[in-house]
């Protein structure tokens, strides 16, 4: 992966969970910002401690106002249903001029299904506001995330965020409306994925393999398969046509996988999880 500049730039995690701590190792293990240039705030003191030994030189902190007085860009890790608090918290360290440089930071919420107006209703005008789609594979570097603009929110705030997302995955800037397909796809797939290894594992352990190799080779054969499509610039389907010969092993199987529904089954949960995604954006816009 390309390590991106060194910038000049403070972030700051409202929230100092799994998904901030792997954001955060993103960027100092790619040499974009260093552990200096990090803060962090969080009312569990066990989950500040964590934080501050993954990201050395961190400040870490139990006050949301000091991260968003001392940072450049703030981002918001903290569940749907906090999401209020953190905001007023912001919107008090705001009233001074918040700010390192002396203007409000760039607002980055990583929160699923709150839209970006709700997020700027809650702010003072003008607020700077981006919102992330981001996934768990972020938390091993794999991650895969689209991100929105907000109204105020600037190319440069956009190539900022990108720049952090890239650090631990792959990302793409999208319409906020194409979010939620986000949502469906990259946000809840790695569960999707994880039904796929473990029915595979399954179907090794039935034709008599221990557990533990059926488990790896299952786990292992996915992220190579996946690995293939990203880097040999193929599609999927020119891939599995390589691997499948007239009358083979493979032809069986990609048979009785057309029988019973695969396919279907996985577009099913994309467009429900999308779904679900959508309603969630409406109730919180009501």
């Amino acid at each position: 992966m390309t390590k991106p500049p060194m910038t000049k730039l403070k972030y700051g995690f409202i929230g100092a969970g799994r998904m901030a701590t792997a954001l955060a190792g993103g960027l100092v293990e790619s040499e974009g910002a260093s552990g200096q240039q990090i803060a962090a705030s969080d009312p569990d003191k066990a989950i500040r401690e964590a934080f501050a030994q993954a990201i050395p030189g961190a400040l870490v902190t139990d006050d949301n106002a000091q991260v968003a007085r001392n940072c450049s860009v703030v981002l918001l890790a903290v569940k749907p249903q906090v999401m209020e608090t953190a905001l007023a918290s912001l919107a008090l360290a705001s009233s001074d001029g918040a700010g390192s440089d002396g203007s409000r930071p760039l607002v980055v919420s990583i929160a699923a299904g709150i839209p970006l107006r709700w997020l700027e209703s809650h702010l003072p005008p003008g607020t700077r506001v981006i919102r992330v789609m981001p996934n768990t594979p972020c938390l091993v570097g794999q991650g895969a995330s689209g991100y929105s603009l907000g109204s105020a929110a600037t190319v440069a705030d956009g190539q900022s965020v990108e720049q952090m997302l890239q650090a631990v995955g792959m990302t793409f800037k999208v319409p906020e409306p194409l979010l939620d397909g986000v949502t469906g796809l990259s946000g809840s797939g790695p569960a999707f994925v994880y039904s796929v290894i473990e029915a595979l594992a399954e179907g090794g352990i039935e034709a008599g393999l221990p557990k533990e190799i059926a488990d790896s080779l299952a786990a292992q054969t996915v992220a190579g398969a996946a690995k293939m499509v990203l880097e040999m610039g193929d599609s999927p389907a020119k891939l599995r046509d390589a691997v499948t010969s007239p009358g083979g092993t493979t032809l069986a199987g990609l048979q009785a996988m057309e029988q019973k529904g695969l396919g279907s089954a996985l577009r099913a949960a994309v467009r429900a999880a999308t779904l679900r995604a959508r309603e969630l954006g409406a109730k919180d816009e009501g």
